[in-house]
């Protein structure tokens, strides 16, 4: 049974997953401090062109199966129609309120 999202912890972490599950580029935007990074399976990515291939442009959707305890760890059923279906881990960073990187991976 996924998380809900309004259930996961961190603020910070709860508005990512709402902006992309809502593929809402304004807030997704919104939740990510300026010059955010991240990394795909180890690989570092850019933000923009990553987050418009595997979220906006391909319908992307997290279904948050857990998170870690300090809510910025999370395990993830993650789907695209590029990719499919796949068990994703994501690690993020947040600084004042802010997601300043994620990094995400096969689980």
């Amino acid at each position: 049974m996924p998380i809900a999202v309004n259930k996961l912890t961190d603020p910070a972490v709860r508005a990512f997953v709402g902006a992309l599950n809502a593929h809402d580029r304004e807030s997704f935007k919104a939740a990510l401090a300026p010059g955010a990074t991240m990394s795909d399976d180890g690989s570092e990515r850019d933000i923009g062109d990553w987050t418009e291939r595997e979220i906006f442009s391909s319908n992307g959707h997290m279904d948050v199966e857990r998170q870690t305890a300090d809510g910025l760890g999370l395990v993830a059923r993650y789907r695209n129609d590029a990719w499919g279906e796949m068990r994703t881990a994501w690690r993020f960073t947040v600084q004042d309120g802010k997601v300043e990187r994620f990094e995400t991976g096969q689980a």
